[in-house]
């Protein structure tokens, strides 16, 4: 071998080697969950795995690689615990048992797996046995290995709180695209969410406006809310903060709607229904929106429920320091429970139409896609949209592998099927 190519082979080792010696953290609190769902922060916590000490509960740790290879796992620093406790770790049904001691000196080492395919790994940790109370109390977990030679996706650390956020997932919108010059008073939209994906902590928000949002949430295992917010015109997380001139005021509810103020994403004033909705069947959403003289816009939104048969009242609320008509319409999921955050959902959004203030109706068929932070730092990869049999659809979470683009633009076919309201018998 020449002189030179001897030079570049052995600095192409020392590059594979470096590569391949490369590791970074897996931190549990952004990126495992708990097999019980309902945790609610008891196990998993921003110091990670902690207070384990039933044995049926396990847990499951994600990372999202580019290229299929050898994946290493390992603990940096000896985990927290008494007397002496195994632990299975298992990646595609290959397991590895480690025992750990609080006596004896800790290897760091758990085991090396081959992934062959592209994708979210995930990482499973399950309990064996343990001789006292709990379990190790893990923080991270140590990745190396050639599967880091391509392009990860985790959530790295908690700056901006992204273990919250990230283990709630990536939210995901539709923005769709309006025409100029038009003062849309009203934005109609119709919601289906398939049978099964009406997840707990999910929020299928239908009705986005550039002053708030309306739409259904599933909020507990036996309640479901129809919500309809308006943000203040005063920036702030608490509502408390917010000047009288700057309050939103109810003008009316529907009956058994219950109002009052929100904060933590902005603050406002909101509304919601107990309502048991269904997943398979198909509501409708009309939103109103109306300037006056007085440097103030009204919004009342309205519900329409196949099992009723009728349109419902939610709410009217007075906005001030605003004068518009209906703009930025859009719509999007999201999980608000970071405990459910491993779990896939979906919705779809069909027959999207305004009307102006002279009662000319103009369908919206043409939706730009798009994600929030967490999805747009790379932290989570599980989110997608488009069009799909004539509807525009929305799915996010449980680390699934296809992503769609985000500002992709999706166009569906006019239906022309323009909605049949007589404004004047609204409630």
């Amino acid at each position: 071998m020449k002189p030179l190519k001897v030079f570049f082979y052995f600095i192409a080792i020392l590059i594979a080697k470096n590569v391949s010696a490369q590791s970074i953290s897996l931190p549990l609190a952004g990126n495992a969950y708990s097999s019980r769902h309902a945790d609610n922060g008891k196990t998993i916590t921003n110091k990670g795995l902690v207070n384990w000490n039933d044995p049926k509960e396990y847990f499951t740790a994600y990372i999202r690689i580019s290229k299929p290879s050898s994946l290493i796992i390992s603990i940096d620093e000896k985990p927290v615990l008494e007397g002496q406790a195994t632990l299975e770790f298992s990646i595609n049904k290959q397991s590895k048992k480690v025992t750990f001691n609080e006596d004896k000196a800790f290897n760091s080492t758990i085991g090396e797996w081959q992934i062959k395919d592209t994708g979210y790994v995930s990482i499973q940790i399950k309990a064996i046995s343990k001789t006292k109370n709990y379990f190790p109390s893990i923080n991270s977990l140590n990745i190396s290995g050639s599967v880091l030679e391509g392009k990860t996706a985790y959530v790295k650390n908690n700056d901006g709180n992204f273990f919250h956020w990230g283990r709630r997932g990536p939210s995901v919108h539709l923005n769709y695209q309006q025409p100029e010059n038009v003062n849309a008073e009203w934005f109609y939209n119709e919601v289906t969410v398939p049978a099964g994906e009406d997840l707990l902590g999910s929020y299928f928000m239908a009705n986005g406006f550039g002053e708030g949002y309306f739409g259904m949430q599933v909020n507990g295992p036996n309640e479901r809310h129809i919500l309809f917010s308006v943000w203040s015109p005063f920036n702030t997380d608490d509502p408390k903060s917010i000047p009288e001139s700057h309050k939103i005021k109810m003008l009316k509810k529907g009956e058994k709607v219950h109002t009052g103020e929100f904060g933590n994403e902005g603050s406002g004033g909101q509304s919601y229904l107990n309502f048991p909705w269904k997943a398979g069947n198909t509501y409708k959403f009309l939103l109103h929106g109306t300037p006056s003289s007085d440097s103030t816009t009204t919004y009342t939104a309205y519900f329409f429920a196949p099992e009723l048969g009728k349109w419902q009242l939610i709410a009217s609320f007075k906005r001030p320091q605003t004068q518009t008509y209906l703009k930025r319409f859009h719509s999007f999921l999201e999980n608000f429970i970071p405990e459910q955050g491993d779990r896939t959902r979906s919705v779809s959004f069909n027959n999207q139409w305004i009307c102006d203030d002279k009662g000319n109706w103009k369908e919206l068929n043409s939706a730009r896609f798009t994600t929030d932070n967490t999805g747009n730092k790379g932290y989570r990869m599980d989110f997608s949209g488009g069009e799909r049999n004539n509807a525009f659809y929305l799915k996010n979470c449980g680390f699934f592998n296809h992503y769609t683009n985000p500002k992709t633009i999706f166009v569906r076919k006019l239906t022309g099927n323009k909605p049949e309201i007589d404004f004047t018998k609204l409630p």
